[in-house]
């Protein structure tokens, strides 16, 4: 995205423009952005063009308020600014291990996975997948993770059946290597699913209930 609407995201925000509306004119914006009031007036619109801020036009003055979309466009830039600032190789996420679904066995099986597993992870998974409840405080953390390039796993068609993409990043469960796989079409926001080549509940003696610290390569 253009720098320049980060920029004005960015003011908007330390306003208080993403969890309400913030009562802000063309002027107080161009004071904040140091730009002209009409320069301002034009970013509001080309803001509003992409869809990246909604806006509500008072009798006196407009109040203006972040998108969904305009808010994950700052989230990636604070995932880009923690790489550079905080993190070095590696993130560790803590997190608390829980029952899946119990799909992970039969989509990790599909020859279309496992074959891309294998090149790309260097092992083929067992067949099944832990599931962790990430903790509150590392959830952020996540966004990091899913800005980072990591293994794409491509989606393919078998007997008439569509199977989605994901994106692998490689991993370490107390030495164990692993990898947690992030689905294009993900339904949960702090959950992730691992895969390795063992069966790492009964390898590490650990089961529903138990923490794990989960070390992901960025």
């Amino acid at each position: 995205m253009d720098s320049k609407y980060t920029f004005a995201l960015r003011r908007i925000a330390l306003l208080g423009g993403i969890e309400d509306y913030v009562v802000l004119s063309s002027r107080e914006l161009g004071d904040a952005l140091e730009m002209s009031q009409q320069s301002a007036s034009k970013r509001i619109l080309e803001l509003l063009d992409e869809k990246l801020i909604i806006r509500d036009l008072g009798a006196r003055k407009q109040r203006i308020k972040l998108t969904p979309k305009g808010v994950d466009e700052l989230k990636q830039e604070y995932g880009e600014y923690r790489r550079i600032f905080e993190v070095n190789d590696q993130i560790t996420l803590h997190g608390v291990i829980s029952e899946g679904m119990g799909e992970g066995g039969y989509y990790i099986c599909q020859v279309g996975y496992m074959m891309q597993f294998q090149e790309k992870l260097g092992f083929r998974p067992f067949e099944g997948t832990l599931n962790v409840i990430i903790d509150k405080e590392d959830v952020n953390k996540l966004d990091i993770i899913r800005s980072a390039p990591g293994e794409t796993i491509y989606g393919f068609t078998q007997e008439g059946r569509s199977f989605g993409g994901a994106v692998a990043h490689k991993s370490k469960i107390r030495n164990i290597d692993c990898a947690i796989i992030i689905p294009e079409r993900s339904h949960y926001d702090n959950v992730i699913e691992i895969v390795c080549q063992y069966h790492l509940r009964r390898t590490l003696s650990i089961g529903n209930g138990d923490r794990v610290e989960v070390k992901v390569k960025v």
